[in-house]
């Protein structure tokens, strides 16, 4: 048996944690540089504000329409995501993360009510961290992703939990289900499905494994065996390590001059070396890259790339700003507005996996990683940006535009909720 949790709502949530009196209100959660919608509360979707819709076009129905406009607060919404994970993962012997909101729990062989357990676990979340879910349980990974699809259209019986099992009529709602609902098939699956004649996850459960798997391979064969009720996609305990890590941005404002994009670069360099020590991997290569905007036809077009190959694999972020440096001089060219600027580290390897030279002492890496260490240290127990590389400060152009950002109330001792009596 398998349950997924679900933060409903997630960004919009979060927002309302910290400010209740925007309970039951429309709130909306905006892109970097507030450019389009990436999050809605439910008050926000019945006013019919769409996904992905550009700010500049609905800022005045916003305004008529009393919706509360937030800019994304990264640091706010990972740090309560890491604290409901936390206690969510608490409740079972095995879990996996999935998302930033989603979390599957492995509940087999317990023997009590599963119904009235996760209701349990609902109840504790919203207690200990403000944050409202809601859990899908079933046999399946598919069919509890479904539940959960359910539950949100409020069709359980039971508030904020649905056991597959306990359905009357299980192929009826399954019927009411399109194709790309299912978790797993996307858009373009879906229309190649419907030229089979296969409309809905109840036409699709009802097909033969076999010919999915000779049309579209054996993840759309899983999918059918799941929807059967027939586990076929288990639990991954420990989540894959990254092959690859990009730290990219689009500017709040256009740069034309070199310092300011090398301070973007040495910021997004950093950052990736952080990623990278964190999850235990090094680089073999670094790609800085820059562009201007495409949608701007007004300026002259440009972009480019450049790649730096290490010597030996390494998540040294002054190793790594160099090389970003070093390839940003080779790029850089005047007379163009960049837009946008990126990090990418390809070709992942386990930290400590290298062949060395017959003459390599290792000396130089146990002091870049006593630095690293140290460094990394401080940041976390002072907050992020309590040291960082000088070339990362000559310059704040490159900053996102936030100009509805909330507080890092969790994070940033400076941005403590302040209550006065």
């Amino acid at each position: 048996m398998f349950a997924i949790a679900d933060a409903n709502n997630f960004y919009a949530s979060c927002e309302r944690v910290f400010q209740p009196k925007l309970e039951g209100k429309p709130i909306v959660v905006l892109s970097n540089n507030d450019g389009c919608v990436i999050a809605r509360s439910a008050e926000a979707k019945l006013l019919q504000v769409a996904m992905g819709a550009p700010y500049f076009k609905i800022e005045q129905y916003c305004k008529q329409e009393g919706i509360a406009v937030f800019s994304s607060n990264f640091s706010l919404y990972g740090d309560l995501s890491q604290r409901v994970m936390q206690i969510i993962s608490g409740y079972a012997q095995r879990s996996e993360i999935y998302s930033i909101d989603e979390i599957f729990l492995d509940l087999s062989g317990m023997p009590w009510d599963l119904t009235t357990y996760c209701q349990g676990i609902c109840s504790t979340v919203k207690q200990w961290t403000g944050i409202p879910i809601s859990i899908g349980i079933a046999p399946t990974k598919t069919l509890a992703k479904l539940a959960n699809r359910l539950v949100k259209k409020g069709l359980s019986a039971h508030g904020a939990v649905l056991d597959w099992r306990t359905l009357d009529a299980p192929d009826e709602a399954l019927a009411t289900i399109a194709l790309d609902d299912i978790w797993g098939i996307s858009r373009r699956w879906s229309e190649k499905l419907k030229a089979l004649d296969i409309h809905n996850a109840l036409a699709l459960k009802k097909t033969e494994p076999k010919r999915m798997r000779q049309y579209f391979g054996v993840v759309m064969e899983r999918i059918v065996f799941e929807l059967r009720g027939a586990s076929c996609i288990p639990l991954e305990a420990m989540p894959p390590a990254k092959k690859q890590i990009m730290t990219s941005r689009s500017f709040g404002e256009k740069l034309t001059e070199f310092a300011d994009l090398r301070a973007a670069v040495t910021y997004f360099a950093a950052r990736a070396g952080e990623k990278c020590r964190r999850q235990k991997l090094a680089a073999q290569a670094l790609t800085v890259f820059i562009q201007t905007s495409p949608f701007d036809s007004q300026h002259p077009q440009y972009g480019n790339s450049a790649t730096t190959e290490f010597e030996l694999p390494t998540h040294d972020s002054a190793i790594l700003i160099q090389a970003a440096h070093q390839g940003l001089e080779r790029i850089f060219r005047q007379g163009y507005s960049y837009q946008r600027a990126g990090i990418l580290l390809p070709d992942l390897l386990p930290a400590g996996v290298a062949q060395m030279s017959l003459f390599d002492t290792g000396e130089p890496s146990a002091r870049s990683e006593q630095l690293m260490a140290t460094l990394d240290n401080i940041n976390r127990l002072h907050g992020k940006k309590s040291i960082q590389y000088a070339s990362e400060i000559l310059s704040n152009r490159w900053h996102m535009r936030q100009q509805f950002k909330s507080q890092s109330y969790t994070t940033n001792w400076r941005e403590l909720l302040t209550i006065t009596i």
